[in-house]
């Protein structure tokens, strides 16, 4: 191994977190993690902070390895021919490998007025903003939630189980990545908390005016606050710096995550599309892309081969409120099986895995390497998903993705 590597890793979310803990463990490697916040945000959390149910931060200290260096800043540059990283502050960080974990933003509508009139939570000032704006309404005033997937969800419930007026507009089906059995589970719960569900192409939001929005069916709906959560793009970075990128800014690598323009860069987390394909953004695949990126940076400074990334999902965590959510069992490839698990039962397994993925990381950062899969797993699986036509999360220039635990 070298003598010193200096590995740079951007974003601190849950890939970059885990991807920083993975290379703090070796040595002769510094690691210096960029990230705009000084605090850990807990993304799956953020429709609670909304809602005034939890505050979706974590200190860093409780999650980050003593020896990664925090730098609190944004990079507006990857400079990869220089092997450099432009900060916001002017400053310059150079690098032997970088991490990119840049993540993801809420993907903008062209519908007219959402910019403007619509509140996204994709971010935590997004949340911070729009538990402010909820907590001026007053309890009994309209509001409309857009996006049938998890996050629209979850929003619509929380706010509902607080007892606010909400209307889910769902654009088409409601809940479409669940299976059938727990699409029904999920529509009762929202029923019996009061939502008002709009699916069907004709619930489409075409137009967000100040105090209402109007739908495909030319129907127009009082609203009040209009929250936008009706997916995801990876942020920009890798595209304003020149690396080659699919069409929702996510940057592609090889199997092993390896950038297609860079060896010296690696790919993890929302912004990642191994193989040129995008697996469901989720902390469920962050972690172990994560660990997977530092391994393969971790495999070229000692002058090895990197391996393959394996990827199996499990299920799909969805809150409905904080006394009820849904456990949607999956198959490896990321398509719901018949098995979910509802109710108060649905909503522990939530809460155990929402808190299970911090204790994740800082077990890492206690002890790099822990979380590692023994050498060998998976090769069959790899084998097979490998074969899969893009069901295991989209082939690249997909859609903006849905984000679920």
């Amino acid at each position: 191994m070298q003598q010193q590597a200096d590995v740079v890793v951007v974003g601190g979310g849950y890939a970059g977190v885990a991807a920083a803990n993975r290379l703090s463990g070796t040595d002769g490697v510094s690691v210096t993690l960029v990230n705009p916040r000084p605090v850990f945000v807990e993304r799956i959390r953020l429709h609670q902070l909304a809602a005034g149910t939890d505050d979706a931060i974590v200190e860093f200290g409780r999650v980050l390895a003593p020896s990664v260096h925090l730098v609190v800043d944004a990079v507006e540059r990857i400079d990869a021919a220089a092997r450099q990283v432009e900060l916001s502050s002017g400053r310059r960080l150079g690098y032997d490998h970088l991490v990119y974990a840049a993540g993801s933003v809420h993907a903008r509508s062209d519908a007219p007025g959402a910019a403007e009139h619509a509140r996204p939570i994709a971010q935590l000032a997004d949340a911070d903003r729009l538990r402010e704006e909820l907590a001026a309404l007053g309890s009994t005033a309209p509001i409309a939630v857009v996006g049938g997937g998890p996050l629209g969800i979850e929003v619509a419930a929380e706010l509902a189980e607080q007892g606010r007026a909400v209307t889910l507009y769902c654009g088409g089906p409601l809940a479409p990545s669940l299976h059938p059995r727990g699409r029904r589970s999920v529509a009762r719960r929202l029923a019996a908390l009061g939502v008002a569900v709009e699916d069907g192409p004709g619930s489409r939001v075409t137009a967000v005016e100040r105090d209402a929005v109007a739908l495909a069916d030319g129907s127009t709906r009082r609203s009040a606050l209009t929250v936008w959560a009706a997916g995801f793009v990876a942020a920009d970075l890798a595209r304003r710096s020149g690396l080659t990128t699919d069409r929702a800014g996510r940057l592609i690598a090889d199997e092993t995550l390896t950038s297609v323009d860079d060896d010296r860069i690696v790919a993890a987390g929302d912004s990642a599309a191994p193989s040129g394909r995008a697996l469901r953004m989720s902390c469920q695949a962050a972690g172990p892309l994560g660990g997977a990126a530092a391994d393969t940076v971790l495999r070229r400074i000692g002058g090895q081969d990197p391996a393959p990334f394996v990827m199996g999902f499990v299920g799909l965590c969805i809150s409905l409120g904080r006394r009820h959510g849904i456990f949607q069992f999956e198959h490896r490839d990321d398509t719901a099986t018949r098995a979910h698990i509802g109710g108060r039962a649905g909503a522990a397994v939530k809460e155990l895995v929402c808190r299970g993925t911090v204790q994740q990381l800082a077990l890492e950062a206690r002890h790099p390497g822990v979380t590692r899969l023994p050498a060998g797993f998976g090769d069959r699986e790899r084998r097979r998903m490998l074969a899969v036509d893009g069901r295991a999360g989209g082939v690249a220039g997909a859609a903006p993705r849905r984000e679920g635990v």
